[in-house]
């Protein structure tokens, strides 16, 4: 079976070489197993045909039967087309041609009766279809009436005449061959429990549902199947790296008692105790820790980090705190070595500016022990960098560090593996987290520290502009200081937006009285620390900034931040950017500028952002809106190679899918059971490399 669905899709009936080298290039379609599993993205209802003169504007694709009373080609150069004239009796439309218009010319005989399908547009008082789908009527009356499939395509497949009905063609040939080849590839119970149909009809009626309840049970079982051997794989990987790996065992917390006693600057929340008992009892379990810890923007993850570095160096161990950015690898080593300073620790930092000479000083005594805590960027790294005992490794922002660099730090310690505890303020949807995070243990701050007060966010038009100013003078004269965020750098002649210089130069005219810093990301890294500096010190009132301030930098007395083209960002940047304020003990304010044309989509985001604080909020309705792989940036790196399920949708029957395969791993972790023989077998014909045990291979 394995064999068959590995075998080229060249050598289906109707494809041949340069087709199949088009599908390999346009939609990674290579053997007869891709394109089984290359399914339709919606399906059009062809069982109801509709009369022209009962066509609206709001109608989705219609199906009109009717005769073409007479066509021609109008226009020349690129601005030729064919137009036909369409009648069903009920009234007339046009079709029209702008590309292939001699096939279509050839193709559409008058006084034949023809069944059109497409899109109808109005166009004056009549209505229009391009490029209609076009089948005489004796072929339909041969075909059962049923819901069409239609699949993803690309431009390229279009200019070559391969349509969404070639890919119908191409599929209706393999499940004739392939059919009998499918084989059932979950456990009988598993079936039964949900009461699935068999695999082979679940992926006949994907593509051909001849009823929606078909098309229903499909979608349902094959969901289910994909998410249970994607939470198959994380918790086998889970169960496998604690059986492995050792971990150090650290259970003397005479160091945490006296930073407790003597040290902590503020009573810790409920939420971060509960999470330092989690990291805790993974630390002293002599298990290899692998926890994921999240918490909005402020909620205090940075001191539980140093609690945990604590609880490592009082075992003799050192620790290493890696952050995404420079800016953001200083302010944690400024914050923290107050701290250390009055534990009497020694602390570093290694950044790629860090001079020659103290690279070495740093080596040599990471090397010795003598270097309790460093805190880095992926300086961090490098081959020459080795420590004497590293206990507990530490990555702030985890998405900007891929799983191999995450890797790299296991290796930076002989004796044993560290213990790694990965940070993120980018709050991560439940969903997400299981099928991203499924092997790391999550721990979750769900609570800002007391005295905070919550960020008042408004939207305001760009008419609005001079009420906006006036509260920006009030705020500044009261002694606060003001963010100012754009989307761009240089003017864009596609994008109608208030570049990054022109929004500084009317903010200068607006504001003649006060000093303003300017900060983005082609400044030299010099030029952007002396800017950031004046503007904690004070000495400006406002920063006119790109997105770079979106990570890490602390100014607590900048209570305002307006960002200009609000509707241009994505929900889970304007949550990491309205963080950068609400660091003091004063109100903040976020105030979201944009124009009145809004689509559907940034309405919802910017009505979101002014209704919640609530990071884990705004991160669901994120992924509904932009998908997993725009969220997380997985989408170029394959970790999130789904092919039928939707991490925004499927909660539900993610939730089954995680609980079935956390049932099986604890009755039968090796899968040996004869029952689980088709879990292993599936396993086994999967690719080595993929990410997606639930393929056809």
């Amino acid at each position: 079976m394995r064999a068959f669905f590995e075998t080229s899709i060249e050598f289906l009936k109707g494809v041949g070489p340069q087709r199949a080298i088009l599908l390999s290039k346009e939609l990674k379609i290579f053997t007869f197993g891709d394109l089984i599993q290359h399914y339709p993205f919606r399906y059009e209802d062809r069982t109801k045909f509709y009369q022209i003169a009962e066509l609206t504007d709001e109608l989705p694709f219609v199906q009109v039967k009717g005769r073409i009373l007479s066509k021609e080609i109008i226009g020349a150069g690129h601005k030729k087309r064919l137009v036909a004239i369409f009648s069903d009796g009920t009234g007339q439309m046009e079709l029209v041609w702008f590309q292939g218009i001699n096939w279509a010319a050839e193709k559409i005989k008058t006084g034949v009766e023809f069944v059109v399908f497409g899109k109808a547009t109005r166009y004056g008082s009549k209505f229009n279809i391009a490029h209609p789908e076009l089948e005489p009527v004796i072929n339909i009356n041969q075909k059962p009436a049923s819901l069409h499939p239609v699949y993803p395509l690309t431009e390229k497949l279009r200019a070559k005449h391969i349509e969404s009905k070639t890919l119908s063609k191409f599929m209706q040939e393999l499940l004739v061959v392939a059919k009998e080849k499918i084989r059932e590839t979950l456990p009988l119970s598993l079936i039964q429990r949900n009461r699935f149909i068999p695999k082979k009809d679940a992926l006949i009626n994907i593509h051909f549902p001849p009823t929606p309840e078909a098309l229903a049970a499909a979608q349902s079982r094959l969901k289910f199947e994909e998410l249970f051997y994607i939470q198959l794989r994380l918790l086998k990987m889970k169960v496998l790296r604690k059986e492995k790996f050792r971990g150090l065992i650290f259970n003397d917390a005479g160091l945490v008692t006296t930073f407790y006693n003597e040290h902590l600057p503020f009573a810790l929340t409920n939420a971060q105790k509960k999470v330092i008992k989690e990291i805790y009892s993974d630390l002293k379990s002599g298990k290899q820790m692998n926890r994921l810890l999240q918490g909005d923007v402020g909620s205090g993850k940075t001191i539980v980090g140093f609690i945990c570095m604590l609880l490592a160096i009082g075992s003799k161990a050192q620790a290493a705190l890696m952050a995404p950015t420079e800016i953001l690898a200083q302010q944690h080593f400024k914050n923290l070595g107050r701290y250390a300073a009055k534990m009497n620790l020694t602390i570093e930092l290694l950044t790629g500016s860090t001079k020659k000479s103290d690279r070495k000083r740093i080596h040599e005594r990471l090397q010795d022990g003598s270097l309790n805590i460093l805190i880095g960027t992926h300086a961090l790294l490098e081959e020459e960098v080795q420590f004497h005992n590293l206990g507990l490794a530490i990555i702030d922002e985890q998405h900007r560090f891929g799983v191999a660099q995450r890797s790299k730090l296991w290796q930076k310690n002989d004796n044993s593996v560290p213990h790694v505890l990965v940070m993120t303020a980018t709050p991560i949807p439940r969903t997400l987290a299981m099928t991203l995070y499924g092997d790391l243990d999550v721990s979750v701050i769900d609570e800002l520290p007391a005295g905070r007060k919550p960020i008042k966010t408004v939207h305001r038009f760009d008419s609005h502009r001079l009420q906006v100013n006036q509260f920006l003078r009030e705020q500044i004269e009261a002694g606060r200081q003001v963010y100012m965020v754009y989307p761009l750098i240089e003017e864009s002649e596609k994008l109608d937006l208030k570049h990054l210089m022109d929004g500084y130069e009317s903010v200068c005219r607006a504001f003649p009285d006060y000093a303003i810093s300017i900060l983005h990301g082609k400044m030299k890294p010099e030029a952007k620390d002396f800017e950031m500096l004046r503007f904690v010190k004070g000495e400006t009132k406002i920063m006119v900034a790109t997105t770079v301030i979106e990570v890490g930098v602390d100014v607590p007395n900048a209570s305002v931040m307006v960002i200009e083209n609000a509707e241009r960002f994505g929900l889970s940047q304007l949550h990491q950017l309205r963080g950068r304020v609400g660091r003091g003990a004063e109100q903040s304010y976020c105030l979201l500028m944009t124009n009145y044309k809004l689509s559907a989509d940034s309405k919802v985001r910017i009505e979101t952002m002014v209704r919640t604080n609530n990071g884990f909020e705004i991160a669901e309705t994120d992924l509904k809106l932009r998908g997993p792989g725009d969220l997380m940036g997985t989408q170029q790196s394959g970790v999130l190679d789904l092919l039928i399920a939707d991490l925004g949708k499927d909660n539900e029957i993610l939730q089954r899918a995680r609980e079935a395969a956390v049932e099986i791993l604890e009755q039968d972790p090796e899968l040996k059971n004869p029952e689980n023989q088709v879990i292993r077998i599936q396993i086994d014909s999967s690719r080595k490399s993929t990410m997606n045990w639930s393929r056809i291979s």
